[in-house]
Formats: C-alpha cells, sequence, structure tokens
C-alpha cells in the first residue's frame, strides 16, 4: 500500500489553515500533519516532521514564503513546495520559480489545482494554475531565470534589505540586529551596489516585486498584483 504524502500547511491565517486542512483531509492518500502560522514555523515544521510537501502562502510575518522556499533550496531539503497566493504578477512566480518551487497555486483557482499540484510535487512534477501555463511554457527563457543578483547578498544584507523595504531607518535597522549604525549603513550600501539600485523607492519597488514584502508599503505601489 502507497503511504500517504505528508503535508504541512504554512499561512498566517487560522481560517484559510482550517479550510486547508478540511479539503486535504477528505483527499486519498494525503494526510496533513503539521501547520504553520509563519515562516521560521514554516522551516521549524519541515526540519522536524519532514514533509513530502509544504504548502506556503506567498506573504508571511517575518520571513515570507519566497524566502523560505529559497533556503529549502538552498539546504537541498527534499521537501517539495507548493506556493498557495493571490498574487498572479509574473514577477512572483519567476521569484518561485528561482526558489525551485514545485508548485504555484492561485487562491481564486479550483480547489481540485490545489490538490493536484500536491500530487504532481510529491511525484517530482511541476504544476502552475491554468492562467500561468501558458506564458511559462512559451517562453521560460523571457521570465529572465538567468543570474540572480539577490544570491550575491549575504544573510546579513537580505535581512537589512527586508528592514529597510519595510521604511526602517539606519538606527531603527541597527536596534532591530543588534548592530552598529555604521555597519548598519554598510551593509545598505553593499546591498545597493549589488542589487543596482540608487534610491529608497527603488529599494522598495524591488523587495515588492521579488515577494519580500506585499504591495503597499513605503507609499508605493505597483500595477499588479492588486487584491
Amino acid at each position: 500500500m502507497t503511504p500517504p504524502i505528508r503535508v504541512v500547511i504554512a499561512d498566517d491565517h487560522h481560517i484559510v489553515r482550517r479550510g486547508l486542512r478540511a479539503l486535504l483531509e477528505r483527499q486519498h492518500g494525503i494526510r496533513v500533519i503539521g501547520e504553520a502560522t509563519d515562516g521560521r514555523e514554516a522551516l521549524a515544521a519541515v526540519q522536524r516532521l519532514r514533509p513530502h510537501v509544504l504548502i506556503l502562502d506567498l506573504m508571511m510575518p517575518g520571513t515570507n514564503g519566497l524566502e523560505v522556499a529559497r533556503l529549502l533550496a538552498a539546504s537541498a531539503s527534499p521537501t517539495r513546495v507548493v506556493i498557495l497566493t493571490m498574487y498572479a504578477h509574473e514577477d512572483y512566480l519567476v521569484e518561485a520559480l528561482r526558489a525551485n518551487v514545485a508548485g504555484y497555486v492561485l487562491k481564486g483557482a479550483d480547489s481540485a489545482d490545489l490538490v493536484k499540484a500536491i500530487r504532481a510535487a510529491a511525484a517530482g512534477r511541476r504544476f502552475l494554475s491554468a492562467p500561468l501555463e501558458i506564458p511559462v511554457r512559451a517562453d521560460a527563457g523571457s521570465l529572465g531565470l538567468g543570474e540572480d543578483a539577490y544570491t550575491r547578498l549575504t544573510a546579513r544584507e537580505r535581512e537589512v534589505l527586508r528592514l529597510l523595504a519595510e521604511g526602517a531607518r539606519n538606527a531603527d535597522v541597527s536596534a532591530r540586529l543588534g548592530i552598529r549604525p555604521r555597519t548598519a549603513e554598510t551593509h545598505r550600501t553593499n546591498l545597493m551596489r549589488k542589487l543596482n539600485l540608487h534610491s529608497q523607492s527603488d529599494l522598495i519597488r524591488y523587495a515588492m516585486q521579488r515577494g519580500i514584502i506585499g504591495p503597499g508599503y513605503g507609499g508605493l505601489t505597483t500595477s499588479p498584483p492588486v487584491g
């Protein structure tokens, strides 16, 4: 008898996790073995429970879904990631594919899509919600999956990037990370250079496009995603 696909659900909304658990527990061969409310809990759950598949919300407090996916990919974790999100914009999809996710499902899709994505991920395949399939298959090269400047940032520079994008000043970054203000400024200078950014507005837009922060931080908006 084939063992069930072990799944962990990571979403910061309790009602969403409850709904997903109820949906998946009705599916043959799928077993929900844990839940997480943010990125740090998701990473801990993967390490502790060793699920086959992690269902991951894109935007969560602290360590967001994309960063969780990147960290799991970097650690060569056998757990496969399925992103479940409302964000259909290509920028988010590109970053998810760069993080080697196995599935990208829109929250507005039919619930059967999520089940298909879980089964595909567990079988070593990739599944994308229908509106996303055609552009990816048509011209994967156009999605810019080549060299990624973000991978050149140190772990500390990534932390500083997130805090600055959320509106923190150098003094706030210094206090939050327990480093000197001059060190915080050095990290800012280095990450701006590596990413070829020239202003705070550039930094915020970059963070939004990568899914490091959600739309609306710092008084900026982008055309997509909406909702």
